[in-house]
């Protein structure tokens, strides 16, 4: 087959996707600034930007004045084509949001999940999600093209697929993906909720400009996540960073005679039994917390805390030696800087190693931003790849 490479076609198409790209980078722009952010002739940048508006990728977007007294014409990605929704789901709610390929900002639905197993369904909660967060947006569902649950667990990624969660109760055990893009004709990617909650740390917390880091998730379970130069480390079949279930060492169950796992140690249930120790009333998890926030004996509670984190992080750091350990999740939330310090000291009073422990530097609902993130990037992709089927 003889090669494009070179001809007119093949350098528009190239011109048209860098374009794009810029567009989509730095929002709406005249022609002078795509010239200079695209190093094309003005003519060349007018070509571009009349395929893309024919392609239906691109609109005008009004006019500025230009620097000689005439008017300019901005250029702009349109955002309502190859949407994606991101969607996060725990044991009571589910958060949503449209993602398009510039990755602004886009109303979140909440939605309660009912407790009973019986009266849930995965096709009918990811349709619903889609068509309210499409709906809170503005947007088209049915340009929505490609979806990403974030959940507590994981697919494993072979044979029937697998899903290994407690959080979803009434869902497929096996052939998740595979039900959803039949039934919803998307793309559909089942991510840990924190992987997800370290790929926002990546891109816009503490992660960002770091080498190797660990994240520790303390929530209702107990999780972490292993970011190397960028790339999440999920293992062979999509359980890495599963800590929960590890055994304890003799002298971490010393701490706690009810605990045999790291999840006994830290998770909810531990937090729970710590707040009722100290003679804290409370019905629940959340409300172990509330409880613990607002106890005059807080801080000691936060240093008992720090010290069983502490020995349930020794497996991550024995593991990955990572340069930083970063706290997220509700638990580490109230603790706030103490628990970063009391951690960070009982590592180096147990262990040899001396990792930065920093809290999470992501606001708000990190793990619907990790599938942001992770969304956006497919999103743009696709929008991308309408521009011009490339010849090799």
């Amino acid at each position: 087959m003889r090669s494009t490479h070179g001809t007119p076609s093949w350098l528009g198409a190239v011109n048209d996707r860098v374009g794009l790209s810029a567009l989509l980078d730095h929002g709406p722009l005249t022609r002078n600034r795509i010239c200079e952010l695209v190093g094309v002739s003005k003519p060349t940048a007018s070509m571009m930007m009349n395929r893309l508006i024919a392609a239906g990728v691109v609109e005008e977007r009004g006019q500025v004045s230009g620097g000689s007294g005439r008017n300019a014409t901005l250029y702009a990605a349109r955002s309502d084509r190859a949407l994606g929704v991101a969607i996060a789901i725990d044991a009571h709610d589910l958060r949503a949001s449209v993602v398009d390929a510039a990755g602004g900002p886009r109303p979140v639905v909440r939605t309660a999940l009912p407790a009973d197993a019986a009266a849930r369904s995965a096709v009918g909660e990811v349709a619903a999600a889609i068509r309210d967060a499409s709906a809170a947006a503005g947007t088209d569902p049915d340009e929505v093209h490609t979806i990403c649950i974030g959940t507590a667990g994981y697919v494993d990624p072979g044979g029937a697929g697998t899903l290994f969660s407690e959080t979803l109760p009434g869902w497929p055990a096996t052939g998740l993906r595979a039900t959803l893009e039949a039934e919803l004709g998307v793309v559909a990617f089942i991510e840990n909720d924190v992987n997800l909650a370290a790929l926002a740390e990546r891109e816009t917390g503490a992660g960002v400009d770091r080498d190797v880091f660990a994240l520790l998730w303390l929530g209702n379970g107990v999780g972490a996540s292993f970011d190397v130069a960028g790339d999440l480390h999920r293992g062979t079949f999509g359980g890495a960073g599963e800590i929960g279930f590890l055994p304890l060492s003799a002298d971490a169950r010393a701490l706690d005679d009810a605990a045999r796992t790291s999840q006994d140690l830290v998770g909810a249930v531990a937090v729970e039994r710590l707040a009722a120790a100290h003679g804290l009333p409370a019905d629940d998890y959340q409300g172990a917390l509330e409880a613990i926030a607002a106890s005059p004996d807080r801080d000691l509670i936060i240093d008992q805390l720090g010290e069983r984190i502490a020995h349930i992080s020794l497996a991550l750091l024995a593991t990955l030696d990572p340069g930083l350990l970063v706290l997220a999740g509700p638990t580490a939330t109230i603790g706030g800087p103490r628990l970063v310090e009391a951690v960070e000291r009982d590592i180096r009073r147990l262990s040899r190693w001396y990792p930065d422990v920093v809290a999470t530097h992501v606001e708000g609902d990190a793990v619907l931003a990790g599938a942001r993130a992770f969304l956006a990037a497919k999103v743009r992709d696709e929008l991308l790849g309408t521009v011009a089927q490339l010849t090799m």
